[in-house]
């Protein structure tokens, strides 16, 4: 079992930042890959990016730049940094993890995660 508790959300205005942590516990073979999302009232799961635990890191192609994933194996602590947030960025942030692999060119799926924290509620003001 996998055990994952997100924590750093909160309300900031536009051009602001943010840094989300995701504390991991429980087996790290069915956490060797982890992954951010987020999800807007009324819209489907967003996948964000996906990193394994040498750091390989995947994002999805709409960010832009603007968030960088990062994984410290010592503390068992996932984080995300959000930069120049914009309102459209507001949404509940999950922070998610599975087994298996990462390559090159991934893009993160709801469904290649089986264990989910609760979430992060993050709103951006303009």
């Amino acid at each position: 079992q996998v055990h994952l508790v997100e924590s750093g959300g909160g309300s900031v205005q536009a051009g602001g930042s943010l840094r989300l942590s995701c504390a991991v516990s429980g087996s790290r073979f069915r956490s060797a890959r982890m992954g951010w999302f987020r999800q807007a009232p009324g819209k489907k799961r967003q996948g964000l990016a996906a990193i394994d635990r040498d750091g390989t890191t995947t994002y999805a192609d709409s960010l832009k730049g603007r968030f960088s994933c990062s994984v410290d194996n010592a503390k068992n602590t996932l984080y995300l940094q959000m930069d120049n947030l914009k309102p459209e960025d507001t949404a509940m942030y999950y922070c998610a993890a599975g087994p298996g692999a990462l390559w090159v060119g991934y893009r993160p799926d709801p469904a290649d995660f089986a264990y989910w924290g609760q979430g992060t509620q993050v709103t951006v003001s303009s």
